[in-house]
């Protein structure tokens, strides 16, 4: 029995591993690889030069490998690459790249991408993140491993987001969120660290009592940035979970939240 509906239009170009499913109305484009074990539901559209690997899906409606809607973009052959173990839910839209930026959007393994979620041009989503529905991430936005995004969340261009971070619901980003640091409002503002996602995910008690003194060094003390981030680097030695910090500051571009 065949896994491709009848009604599914699959490009001949595309190359789908032997397992894959493609539901009812589906359409594949021609430079499309989907791994094994992949399931892509009713009314989804997968094009572009877009590569998938294994274990992942689709649920209905979804759009992925889109045109970037970026006016400099002139149909070059850019990509997007997709991990392993995703689940991408009910009209979500991802876009591959562009030249102005390295011709790539990439997603790692294991994602909850909910939906309604918008993934821009470029972007660099890291592996074990949860975008709750309607989160919007422009273009050009990285965001790093077990990030929660809040329902309704919107990042600006840009912006960096660190690894275990977390933003409440309707958060407005515009500047870059370090790691552990949970985000809030309109516009976004540092509102604590996501104890309870380090929690779930096995940090100590310690652990997470170091990285609230380095938050508490960065925005508690009223002290100039250069000298927290002095401060944050200095206990680093003796604390590697700090060393995320001191990894992520000199990748700020668009100043951090305060």
């Amino acid at each position: 029995m065949s896994r491709i509906h009848a009604s599914a239009v699959v490009h001949p170009g595309a190359q789908l591993a032997d397992d894959v499913e493609v539901g009812p109305f589906s359409v594949i484009g021609e430079h499309v690889e989907i791994g094994a074990g992949s399931r892509v539901g009713p009314h989804c559209v997968i094009e572009g030069h877009t590569r998938i690997g294994r274990d992942n899906v689709f649920h209905g409606s979804a759009y992925i490998g889109c045109e970037p809607q970026d006016k400099k973009y002139q149909r070059e052959p850019t990509r997007l690459v997709i991990g392993d173990g995703n689940r991408i839910y009910q009209f979500v839209t991802v876009a591959t790249g562009t030249v102005q930026d390295e011709g790539i959007t990439s997603l790692g393994d294991d994602n909850w991408i909910m939906a309604y979620v918008h993934i821009a041009h470029d972007c660099r989503i890291g592996s074990h993140t949860i975008l709750a529905n309607n989160a919007t991430v422009a273009g050009h936005v990285h965001i790093g491993d077990h990030v929660f995004l809040g329902g309704f969340t919107t990042i600006h261009q840009f912006c960096k987001i660190g690894i275990h971070a977390m933003t409440a619901f309707t958060a407005a980003v515009a500047q870059d969120i370090p790691p552990y640091v949970t985000a809030a409002g309109n516009r976004a503002t540092p509102a604590g660290i996501n104890s309870e996602g380090l929690r779930r995910r096995g940090f100590s008690n310690e652990q997470i009592l170091e990285i609230k003194r380095a938050y508490k060094l960065l925005y508690r003390q009223n002290m100039p940035l250069e000298e927290a981030i002095a401060a944050i680097t200095a206990r680093a030695a003796e604390h590697p979970e700090l060393q995320a910090f001191v990894d992520f500051f000199p990748t700020a571009s668009r100043g951090l939240i305060r």
